[in-house]
């Protein structure tokens, strides 16, 4: 495979589109590590251009799996995902039929354990100890290792094949800001795969961020794609029966 950042416009990572961006890095099979809580700072088209590329028996690691009808609950209408490492999936009901129906492999893996596996696999660290889990079906199968008198149980680091993210603002060279909330997992799934695609709103010019603004390095970058107006989709719309 060609460098994944190259491209026509020479140090510029910017693609045409999210289908374009996903040309001949995405195959059956993967492990992706895929941003965003909930349907917030979810890189929405990167998800439909995977849809629409037809690959299958993907494992994703995610905090959840979006919700009916749109972000990764789009994958899992299609068939398209072999197991989920996922962090909480209540708002997904055909999540709920697959895993029970056998049909989707599920890894359980608490909020703050997914962030750090996904940290670690970036660092090059290939496991830790953490003591989250203890006691419950998370730790079943792991290795157990007692410090100082307390048990602890060993976390493999994750290193995905391919990363989706969604960013604020990206300069050309791949350099990204998230905004807020919209930040989660984001960060941490961008380092931790060997080929990072993100979705960002705003693009500018390479010089035009201020370096301490920046959250994400473009050098853990290797395709931008520009969607300036996502539907960012609200889970539970609530409002006062008044």
């Amino acid at each position: 495979m060609d460098d994944p950042g190259k491209h026509a416009s020479g140090m510029s990572k910017l693609w045409p589109d999210a289908r374009a961006a996903l040309d001949g890095i995405v195959k059956d099979g993967m492990l992706l590590a895929i941003g965003g809580f909930g349907l917030c700072g979810i890189p929405e088209a990167l998800i439909v251009a995977l849809r629409d590329t037809g690959v299958r028996n993907l494992t994703i690691a995610s905090n959840n799996a979006g919700v009916d009808g749109w972000g990764l609950g789009l994958l899992l209408e299609t068939h398209q995902v072999k197991k989920m490492i996922s962090s909480y999936v209540g708002e997904n009901i055909e999540f709920e039929r697959q895993y029970l129906s056998g049909e989707l492999d599920v890894e359980f893996c608490p909020q703050g354990t997914l962030a750090e596996r996904m940290r670690a696999g970036g660092a090059g660290i290939p496991g830790f100890y953490t003591r989250t889990g203890i006691g419950t079906l998370v730790a079943e199968g792991k290795e157990h290792k007692v410090f100082d008198g307390v048990t602890y149980i060993l976390e493999r680091g994750i290193q995905a094949d391919v990363a989706l993210v969604k960013a604020w603002k990206a300069d050309l060279h791949g350099n990204l800001i998230y905004r807020r909330t919209a930040r989660n997992f984001n960060p941490n799934a961008a380092t931790c795969a060997k080929i990072t695609v993100a979705e960002v709103e705003i693009v500018v010019q390479p010089g035009d961020l201020d370096p301490d603004e920046i959250h994400t390095p473009g050098i853990y970058v290797h395709r931008l794609v520009h969607n300036p107006q996502p539907e960012k989709r609200i889970e539970k719309r609530t409002v006062r029966t008044e």
